[in-house]
């Protein structure tokens, strides 16, 4: 499949609330809410997501990833001078699964490395993501009740 990355816009906001929500939904949807509860939970979190990520990572260069038909998901990365970090990555549910995500951190790992920086990232623990980052060379560096915390080092 054909991708491409752009720089997120302000009219980018309402797809990356929906993919935000698409991450979500089974989680949600198995607590018995109905869809307007559900609506409003998701996008209460994901306000508060945003504003976390302008504040801490304010510097991140935000990029929608692209297929075919249009935006499939995004991908966040903060560049500091002795390190990178993974700030979020996300596909929509239809687009994972299709090495897509790997190859959006490989590269970011291939740079990376000729950077000589470690690349960080935090992933929810029930995420199953995680193996993909162990096989990707990420070890697990912390961890508090919901993270786990990875790093890779440059190879």
């Amino acid at each position: 499949m054909n991708i491409s990355l752009r720089l997120f816009t302000p009219q980018d906001r309402e797809f990356v609330f929906q993919l935000y929500a698409d991450t979500r939904r089974q989680e949600v949807s198995a607590w018995g809410w109905g869809q307007q509860q559900q609506e409003t939970f998701l996008r209460m979190q994901f306000n508060a997501q945003q504003r976390w990520y302008d504040t801490a990572y304010k510097d991140a260069r935000h990029e929608i990833i692209e297929g075919e038909a249009g935006p499939i998901g995004r991908i966040m990365v903060l560049r500091a001078d002795d390190h990178n970090v993974l700030v979020d990555i996300a596909l929509l549910a239809g687009y994972r699964g299709r090495g897509i995500g790997g190859k959006l951190l490989r590269d970011l790992l291939e740079q990376s490395d000729r950077e000589r920086v470690p690349v960080r990232l935090q992933v929810l623990k029930a995420n199953p993501a995680r193996h993909l980052y162990e096989r990707l060379g990420f070890v697990q560096t912390g961890e508090n009740e919901m993270y786990f915390q990875m790093e890779r080092t440059p190879q």
